[in-house]
């Protein structure tokens, strides 16, 4: 029996939204800017005639990823950059998270990620959190804190669908903000993020099933496509998992746009089966965040 107060066109909305498709596009990156915003339009517009409701694109997407770079390419905020993914999320209608931008804010250059509703306007500004500074030797060495500073807030943004929690790049290894967002009642967090071919292969999936496993949400990744002639090559390989820890689906190193259908009932489901949100022993241990931003 449906509730007098509910009708049957009803049930089928709320079911009916509690699924909706993500696209995650993988752009080819170059060091002209307004080729990277013209093919970032271009591939939006495609996610959205496929149906998505939300796009991710990926980190640095109007510029090459290094911090010799960053200066050059940085822009104020609201920019030329952000006008841009403004009228894509507006003339989609769908929520563009628009990967990241090196920002430039009075002296100070930030990795910044951008999203827009539907309606065209800003939601939420998240400034990469852990700057990437690694030493691998014989690998690699990058050390983003030469140029850029970190962000100092938490970001998330309310869709009709679910909230959603956005970290770049080097901020998924932290399990602390992951963990943080969840509980906030975030069911998807998505990650604009470069790996390179010396992290990628060994961590990206790993990172991204083990966030999306120990706060049974759903995970995306959105990378630059894989340039081997670039100073800094990118891992590729754009990815969705699910609560269970699945990969669903993957692209491989070239520019391309996957989709994967978020199934919040699923969501639901997974947590029935695996109650660990009521099992923490909140009584021996807890992370908090100190600072909402």
């Amino acid at each position: 029996m449906v509730p007098s107060s509910i009708s049957m066109s009803g049930i089928f909305y709320l079911k009916a939204m509690s699924k909706f498709s993500l696209a995650v596009v993988q752009l080819r990156v170059s060091k002209i800017k307004a080729d990277n915003l013209g093919r970032a339009q271009k591939l939006v517009k495609e996610a959205a005639g496929q149906g998505a409701k939300v796009v991710v694109l990926p980190e640095c997407f109007n510029s090459p990823y290094g911090t010799g770079f960053f200066a050059e390419y940085a822009e104020k905020i609201p920019g030329e950059s952000t006008r841009v993914l403004s009228e894509a999320a507006r003339d989609c209608g769908v929520y563009l998270v628009g990967g990241s931008i090196p920002e430039k804010d009075g002296e100070k250059l930030y990795n910044t990620c951008s999203v827009f509703g539907p309606d065209g306007k800003l939601l939420v500004k998240h400034r990469k959190i852990h700057l990437f500074d690694i030493d691998v030797p014989g690998k690699i060495r990058f050390q983003e804190s030469e140029t850029l500073s970190p962000g100092n807030s938490l970001s998330m943004f309310e869709t009709p669908f679910c909230k959603v929690g956005v970290g770049v790049c080097y901020d998924i290894r932290f399990a602390e903000l992951a963990h943080i967002y969840a509980k906030k009642g975030c069911q998807l967090l998505v990650y604009p993020g470069a790996f390179n071919m010396t992290t990628g292969p060994a961590h990206w999936e790993l990172l991204q099933r083990g966030r999306a496993v120990d706060n049974q949400v759903y995970v995306a990744t959105a990378s630059p496509a894989r340039d081997e002639s670039a100073s800094y090559v990118a891992w590729g390989h754009s990815s969705v998992v699910n609560p269970w820890g699945e990969v669903i689906v993957k692209a491989g190193p070239e520019e391309s746009v996957v989709y994967a259908d978020i199934d919040l009932q699923y969501l639901a489901d997974v947590r029935q089966q695996i109650p660990i949100t009521t099992q923490r022993r909140n009584d021996l241990y807890s992370v908090n965040s100190v600072q909402e931003g």
